[in-house]
């Protein structure tokens, strides 16, 4: 009896429902974007990321332009996918518990501190580029996973969980950063309908209510009266993925895992690529090597290539040595510095804050070049570290 060959149908719907195949279609996006800001076209390109697109009831606050959208808009359904997924971890899955939480956690808060004052640190002198210093403290899931994946049996898999758990953790701690510091001025009578909204949620989630169009209802006032507040309107996805019920009933599916299974595979093959073709399309004219040398590229590779593995590194180990938390099974101390050195991809949330914290194109370029150069040299440091070290 001979095996059934596998089509190259098959491949391709294989490789599109993988990890890889996310993060494959991201980057591809994000170069596209770079290709096509340096191309002849490049005006078309500005064009493009610049069409006016606003609604008029959302008042001057409001996004007016598709990038503006894509990035305080639909990109609400990133963290919202973000939140889901670690409350499925937290429920049922690889931090089920204090002492599986503790490690990645730790980790996350090193992994946070030290890129940070390393970037202040490289900046010091320079007021303007020290403001970027939440620029390298995420690490994106969406690239780490499928590096991890591809290096198979080089890494245990209590190491892929600790990994993969602490850039959530990440993810997470990077949202907050947003929430307390890349708001604008606040507005009380909308701040004060957002906690309205919020609580609205919390009591349909308490009293059993589980239709899913009554929480993306809410989810959308939250998002407008954020928007209005001052506050960051993104968080709108953190607050709704909090809310929505976690528990199944009866043969049907609970609408945490409803909403995950709905819009992830959206997140991911639609919302993320138009972020990064957005975001990445800088304009190399005029640039140069020793331009990346400048305080704020400078600040965001060493925080992403040094502060990062450093942090994160040596808060695991501090933190295993005082008994805190425990090693991940089968997973070696060398192991360990690798997985750190993968912490260094910071892409997708970095340039979320690069967005918010230089609205100028004099900062903000050479800070996605930062991020694009540390995050790629960081992927390939912790993949031969992982690939090659015994």
């Amino acid at each position: 009896m001979t095996d059934t060959p596998i089509t190259p149908a098959a491949h391709i719907r294989r490789f599109l429902g993988s990890p890889a195949g996310g993060a494959s279609v991201l980057l591809l996006a994000s170069l596209a974007g770079l290709a096509w800001a340096n191309s002849p076209w490049a005006a078309d390109y500005a064009a493009l990321i610049a069409t006016p697109m606003t609604l008029s009831f959302l008042g001057e606050r409001g996004p007016d332009n598709i990038a503006a959208w894509i990035s305080d808009g639909f990109m609400s359904l990133f963290f919202l996918v973000v939140i889901l997924e670690i409350r499925k971890e937290i429920i049922s899955g690889h931090l089920s518990s204090l002492r599986h939480i503790a490690l990645p956690l730790i980790g996350a808060l090193g992994g946070m501190i030290v890129p940070a004052l390393t970037y202040l640190l490289v900046t010091s002198g320079h007021p303007d580029a020290m403001r970027g210093w939440a620029i390298p403290v995420a690490t994106d899931a969406a690239f780490t996973l499928p590096i991890i994946l591809a290096l198979g049996r080089h890494v245990s898999a209590g190491g892929r969980a600790w990994l993969m758990a602490l850039a959530i953790f990440d993810d997470v701690l990077g949202i907050v950063v947003i929430a307390l510091f890349y708001g604008g001025s606040l507005y009380w009578p909308a701040l004060l309908a957002t906690l309205a909204v919020t609580a609205t949620l919390i009591g349909a989630n308490r009293v059993g209510i589980r239709t899913l169009w009554g929480y993306a209802a809410g989810g959308l006032l939250l998002w407008a009266s954020l928007l209005a507040s001052g506050l960051h309107p993104t968080l709108a996805g953190v607050v709704t993925g909090l809310c929505l019920p976690a528990a199944a009933r009866g043969q049907g599916a609970a609408p945490l895992d409803r909403v995950a299974s709905m819009l992830g595979p959206f997140v991911t093959w639609v919302v993320l690529p138009f972020f990064g073709f957005m975001n990445v399309g800088v304009t190399l004219r005029g640039m140069h090597a020793g331009m990346m040398l400048d305080a704020v590229p400078l600040g965001i590779m060493a925080g992403l290539m040094i502060g990062k593995p450093v942090g994160v590194f040596g808060a695991t180990l501090l933190s295993v040595r005082l008994g805190i938390a425990a090693r991940p099974a089968g997973t070696p101390t060398t192991m360990l510095f690798g997985l750190s050195l993968l912490c260094g991809i910071g892409f997708t949330i970095s340039l979320f804050i690069a967005n918010l914290t230089f609205p100028a194109p004099d900062l903000v370029m050479p800070a996605k070049m930062g991020i694009f150069a540390g995050s790629v040299l960081s992927a390939l440091a912790g993949w031969l570290w992982l690939r090659f070290t015994p």
